[in-house]
């Protein structure tokens, strides 16, 4: 769509220098000023919400962390399952926060209303044996709620203020392309930052101040970032929301299920396709995989009324069919593969210090020292880890190395697809804990105590191994099927068959 909508501007005339033309609009919806909107003069408030964002998270996530220190002393189950509810919860929500920015709200409103959710959430300190015998039904209430709405909140942000950040620089302009890279830079400066003042300052003010203290400044720095946020309206460029990306796919099966009792074509080229101009740049070949799908694509009347007028609801191509495909067929499946893995990570917020009992002793032995091995040398085993981390990138970014000026294509976005498995594996973390400490409490005793020394946490994590490898097997079965997105070379105006022998090419409108 961009690169149609410069091409029709280079057409008119369009004098690219002066005027961004990247289907962006500025704040009135007109075609962006490039000297007066995007680039730095944007960017730089979205760096500044983004530090208030990081520096409220850490912030308050300090009351939780606290609140379950608190109570893994009286109830092991209960602390695992508050930190799987609220892990899945605050992973789950950039699903949501980017299908609505992406199909209704845009990017600058999630955000601003995103924000104004960490400003209603209040860092309370959880209420343990100093300050209250036992807590209160409504401290709890009041607790939770602050907590989860940050993670509403974080389900607006997360997905959208970095995207919003990168459609401030055009990457069809040269200069604009440069100084995208170097908002990243900036963009992650500003996320550590806050972060780092986040554990540091702010719990520093919580534990030897106050936390009302604490409050104030986190409520005055996200109400302050807000106001400097909405400041740079009039310098943003925007995204106009394009719909909901469910809708397609919807078209797809409602007009495969109506045109149901329609014999199937005896050649593929008979079904409906478009020129690659109007789908984008890009086409999908066909697949003879759930053919009942097919349907959407046959044309019913050819001369009653042209294709172009018939309804999405009645008529999509084959490349909207493969899309449908591809999710159904591989995508979900394989999703639902990577599950167990999920709930394995998600014990490294629960019970993962249990594994202290193995790999202390261990050390202990091995080195001769009480802590295991020293702090400076714990730090140079970080240090190493990040050279390691740093060459592993360097040859992987050598291997992926493309072409100049070539844009690096992505379908779901990568990281959206891992937060939501980790999400949904801290949700069935917390099922399977219930269901593993009711059952083994039937058998004589629950594998989960009071405490870690009445608990039997490595039969657990023996039970999660063989779930793991039985699904290990599965994987592997469903990769060794798995067929990736076959678009056409970019010389093609139409579909054709993926398999060997294909009957034909798609029709072309």
């Amino acid at each position: 769509m961009d690169h149609e909508d410069r091409e029709r501007g280079k057409s008119a005339g369009v004098d690219e220098e002066k005027w961004v033309y990247d289907s962006s609009v500025d704040h009135r919806g007109r075609v962006p000023l490039r000297a007066s909107t995007g680039v730095w003069r944007a960017s730089l408030f979205i760096i500044v919400i983004e530090f208030s964002e990081r520096l409220s998270y850490f912030g308050i996530s300090a009351s939780l962390i606290i609140y379950l220190t608190s109570v893994i002393r009286q109830d092991l189950k209960t602390a695992a399952e508050s930190s799987n509810y609220w892990t899945g919860v605050t992973t789950v929500m950039p699903l949501l926060g980017g299908f609505l920015a992406d199909a209704y709200l845009g990017s600058f409103y999630t955000v601003l209303a995103s924000s104004i959710l960490y400003l209603l959430s209040p860092a309370l300190k959880p209420c343990d044996a100093n300050n209250c015998q036992e807590p209160r039904k409504i401290h709890e209430v009041v607790f939770f709620l602050a907590i989860y709405l940050i993670s509403i909140g974080t389900g607006g942000h997360k997905p959208s203020l970095q995207s919003f950040g990168a459609d401030q620089f055009d990457n069809y302009h040269h200069k604009e392309r440069i100084k995208k890279m170097s908002f990243f830079n900036w963009w992650n400066f500003g996320l550590c930052s806050g972060l780092m003042l986040g554990v540091t300052v702010i719990v520093y003010v919580q534990d030897h101040v106050s936390w009302a203290v604490a409050d104030i400044v986190l409520t005055a720095v996200m109400a302050g970032s807000i106001v400097v946020f909405c400041a740079g309206r009039s310098f943003y460029r925007y995204r106009k929301p394009m719909g909901s990306p469910l809708t397609p796919l919807l078209h797809v099966l409602v007009a495969a299920i109506r045109k149901r009792k329609l014999a199937y074509p005896s050649n593929t080229a008979e079904l409906y396709e478009v020129s690659k101009t109007e789908n984008h740049g890009r086409l999908l070949c066909h697949t003879h995989k759930l053919k009942f799908l097919d349907k959407a694509a046959i044309v019913e009347d050819k001369e009653g009324s042209t294709e172009k007028q018939q309804s999405p609801w009645r008529l999509a191509t084959v490349t909207k069919v493969e899309e449908l495909k591809l999710i159904l067929n591989m995508m979900i499946p394989i999703w639902l593969a990577t599950l167990p893995f999920g709930i394995c990570v998600a014990q490294t917020s629960t019970f993962i210090h249990q594994h202290k009992k193995v790999l202390l002793p261990f050390l202990r032995k091995a080195t001769g020292n009480e802590r295991g091995i020293k702090i400076l040398q714990r730090i140079g085993i970080g240090m190493v880890f990040s050279v390691v981390t740093m060459i592993v990138a360097a040859l992987v970014e050598r291997k992926e190395a493309r072409p100049c000026g070539e844009e690096p294509t992505q379908g779901f976005n990568h990281d959206e697809c891992v937060l939501c498995v980790i999400g949904v594996a801290n949700f069935i973390s917390s099922l399977l804990i219930t269901i593993v400490d009711r059952v083994t409490d039937k058998w004589g005793k629950s594998w989960f105590g009071k405490d870690l020394n009445n608990s039997r946490l490595d039969n657990f994590y023996w039970f999660l191994a063989i779930i793991t490898a039985v699904n290990l097997g599965g994987y592997v079965v469903l990769a060794r099927r798995y067929s990736y997105k076959n678009e056409q070379g970019r010389g093609a105006v139409a579909v054709v068959d993926c398999y060997e022998g294909g009957d034909g090419v798609g029709t072309v409108a």
